[in-house]
């Protein structure tokens, strides 16, 4: 009985999606060479205008599991802050896209852009500036 429930367990634990490894990207000509939760988390909610922030679809795990673990909000605490920014004139959120690719494209297309992507998409049209933990 025990090796039955084990095997169950495991057989579901392998159907688990696997959670992505989410760096934080800038264009390779960006001078910037590392960046810190914190610095941003300012960049994302609007704190900044040095970085473009560029933001994945809402209906993306990647984009819940960013806030959550670098800007240390939910998703829905982040669209509250963005629409009050938004209704008082002070800006507006990040652009979104739908998948890396599409953010990688346009991190490349600008100096000043900042973003975050599966690790795994990595390549040298981006510059890595932290290692989500």
């Amino acid at each position: 009985m025990k090796t039955r429930l084990l095997i169950i367990l495991a057989l579901s634990l392998n159907s688990l999606p696997a959670l992505a490894e989410i760096v934080v990207v800038t264009n390779p000509a960006n001078p910037a060479t590392r960046m810190l939760p914190d610095q941003v988390a300012q960049f994302f909610l609007g704190g900044s205008t040095i970085f473009t922030p560029l933001d994945h679809a809402k209906d993306s795990s990647l984009h819940k599991e960013f806030y959550e673990k670098v800007i240390k909000k939910s998703p829905s605490q982040v669209e509250a802050i963005w629409a009050k920014a938004s209704f008082s004139g002070k800006g507006s959120p990040p652009k979104e896209f739908s998948n890396d690719a599409a953010i990688k494209k346009a991190v490349a297309a600008e100096p000043t852009a900042l973003a975050y992507i599966d690790k795994a998409s990595v390549d040298s049209s981006v510059k890595v500036l932290l290692t989500v933990p």
